[in-house]
Order: C-alpha cells, then sequence, then structure tokens
C-alpha cells in the first residue's frame, strides 16, 4: 500500500525510523511554517508555492533528507554524513541530522526557489 500522508508513511516504520523522520519533519516545519505536506514519488514532502522544496524517506539501512542540489553548498557541515551531490544526505537513526543544519539546509532552500 502507498502512503497518502505523512503519517500514513511514518506509521509503517520502525520505532527508531519514525522518531528520526519525525524530528526531522518537525524541523522543516519549524523552518517552512508555510510549506504544505504531499507525498512526492512515493515519499513524503513539502511543496512551498506548488514547488516540490524538500522530502525524506528511509531505507532498508539508513534515512535520507532530499533537499535537492543546494546539499553541495553544505559540504563542510555534512561531513561525516553519505551525500550526493544530487541532493541526498543520509543518516543513521543514531546520528539524526542536526535540528539548526536542517533548518539552515531548508532555509537556503526556500531563497533559492524565491519563496518566503
Amino acid at each position: 500500500m502507498k502512503a497518502k500522508t505523512h503519517d500514513e508513511y511514518l506509521a509503517a516504520l520502525s520505532d527508531d525510523k519514525r522518531r528520526a523522520l519525525e524530528k526531522l519533519r518537525k524541523d522543516v516545519k519549524t523552518a517552512a511554517p508555510k510549506a504544505e505536506e504531499c507525498i512526492s514519488y512515493g515519499i513524503p514532502g513539502f511543496r512551498l508555492n506548488g514547488k516540490l522544496l524538500v522530502s525524506y524517506g528511509a531505507a532498508a539501512k539508513h534515512c535520507a533528507f532530499y533537499p535537492g542540489s543546494i546539499v553541495k553548498k553544505f559540504a563542510e557541515e555534512l561531513k561525516g554524513y553519505d551525500t550526493s551531490g544530487k541532493g541526498t544526505i543520509r543518516f543513521s537513526v543514531e546520528e539524526p541530522l542536526p535540528s539548526t543544519l536542517v533548518r539552515k539546509i531548508v532555509k537556503a532552500r526556500i531563497a533559492r526557489l524565491g519563496g518566503t
């Protein structure tokens, strides 16, 4: 079954992954209070002014945050995390992304999209 909401998606995960991703979800909402939750490509995401802002998800061995190519701008702060230049940050449930860093990344994405 494909999740239709963030809550459905999170409910299907193990407790540790759900906790890590609920923290990420909260951090994104704090940084982008006007963003709307959506499901895009089968995973939870946030849209701002109709454009996909960021997404997140869980895989077998990690969780991931998908803020787009802005990842390159934060290479120094993301040392120690597995990243791809195309816009993926992978992290373990034991070492979730720091809230301050998530908020900085989301605000940079908003600026790049020209949103408020």
